[in-house]
């Protein structure tokens, strides 16, 4: 079965975002009010083969955990959908 993954890569709280920091202020300077916080991340798509859906949910995981993010200073979520 092929399933396709669709994974949210963020970095955790008190993790300096410069990237984030330079949009928030360039945004800002263009004039917008009431936008704050801005946050980066990463969004990452896959298609893996395996037999069932918490097969391929653990394979996900494992990928995250081990390639995708750096558990250190990211969290990650992630949906998984089998694909015809």
């Amino acid at each position: 079965m092929r399933f396709q993954a669709e994974v949210i890569v963020s970095l955790k709280k008190g993790v300096l975002d410069p990237q984030g920091s330079a949009v928030e202020g360039a945004i800002k300077s263009l004039g917008y009010e009431g936008v704050g916080q801005v946050r980066f991340g990463k969004h990452i798509t896959l298609v893996v083969e395996a037999g069932s859906r918490e097969a391929a949910e653990a394979l996900v995981a494992d990928l995250c955990k081990r390639i995708l993010s750096n558990p250190v200073m990211e969290t990650f979520t992630f949906t998984v959908t089998e694909v015809a």
